[in-house]
């Protein structure tokens, strides 16, 4: 029974890829920092990474259901776990809700103002899986969607929200935006298929390529934009040289007639910017204690 409990948790976090928790969760705690000024406070701190983890896990769960017929169709996701029968549509549920759940209470636990703008964020993170069905504005949706992590953070530690850190959360938009029409390339000839709107579908592999590209030349300039707006230091600047190079080498791995590093570009990429932008600032008030 224990062994066959384990293999149901493992397939649960395997099917809404609790890994990939890395893109957001950094920006969280980089707009925590940020909102302190300091080590945000250990009550807010622990709060806000409940609050992201039942967020993210909510809308996997929801988007493999939302997508389980889709799914089914495409022989690169086929093997996803509700269309595999590995787990049950019961199962994914449970996951939604329980997710759900974990984030409302964080956020009563926070403040007022992050209880009564959570269900407006699950409202979205439900919305985001459909809209592809109608609409190749689902990439900017979803960086709409993953923005909210920032976002939230600031108003955990402050209980308001401040101009200030909207910069930020435009960075991650395109950012996500971006990295998101470069995942969608693998899907662009059954997506023309099957009617559904993506910008691979719509501008193909060179016209995709071409505007994650200006996306990430936003991101890029929207985090420089940090130094100014918080007054970091040279270990944050460090860092953002970092990520501009890192930004050139990920675009530098995917060509149109080859995309077959794609995961690589999508994947680690992607999880090391975000970790890079977190620790540039920490390491910067930390040692600096320049952020105000």
């Amino acid at each position: 029974m224990a062994k066959s409990l384990f293999g149901r948790i493992k397939d649960l976090l395997e099917m809404i890829k609790f890994s990939h928790t890395i893109f957001a969760l950094p920006f969280a705690l980089t707009a925590l920092l940020l909102a302190s000024g300091k080590m945000p406070e250990g009550r807010v701190l622990l709060w806000v990474v409940v609050a992201m983890a039942g967020a993210r896990t909510s809308a996997m769960a929801m988007n493999r259901i939302a997508d389980r017929h889709i799914d089914a169709k495409n022989p690169r996701t086929a093997s996803r776990h509700i269309p595999a029968g590995k787990v049950t549509l019961w199962d994914a549920w449970a996951l939604t809700v329980g997710g759900a759940a974990a984030l409302i209470f964080a956020a009563w636990m926070l403040n007022p103002l992050c209880f009564y703008l959570s269900p407006v964020a699950l409202g979205a993170v439900y919305l985001y899986p459909y809209l592809k069905r109608f609409t190749s504005f689902c990439h900017y949706f979803l960086g709409i969607c993953l923005a909210g992590a920032p976002l939230g953070a600031w108003m955990a530690a402050r209980g308001d929200l401040d101009p200030k850190i909207l910069p930020l959360a435009l960075a991650v938009v395109v950012w996500v935006a971006g990295f998101d029409i470069l995942y969608a390339l693998q899907d662009l000839d059954f997506d023309k298929k099957e009617g559904l709107s993506s910008i691979p579908a719509r501008f193909g592999v060179r016209g995709s390529l071409l505007l994650a590209k200006i996306l990430h030349v936003a991101m890029i300039a929207l985090l420089g934009w940090q130094i100014e707006l918080f007054h970091l230091g040279a270990i944050y600047k460090a860092g953002f040289i970092l990520v501009a190079l890192l930004i050139v080498y990920e675009h530098s791995l995917l060509k149109p007639d080859d995309l077959s590093k794609l995961d690589a570009a999508f994947f680690n990429m992607n999880g090391i910017i975000s970790v890079v932008v977190f620790l540039s600032v920490a390491l910067d008030m930390a040692i600096l204690g320049v952020a105000k």
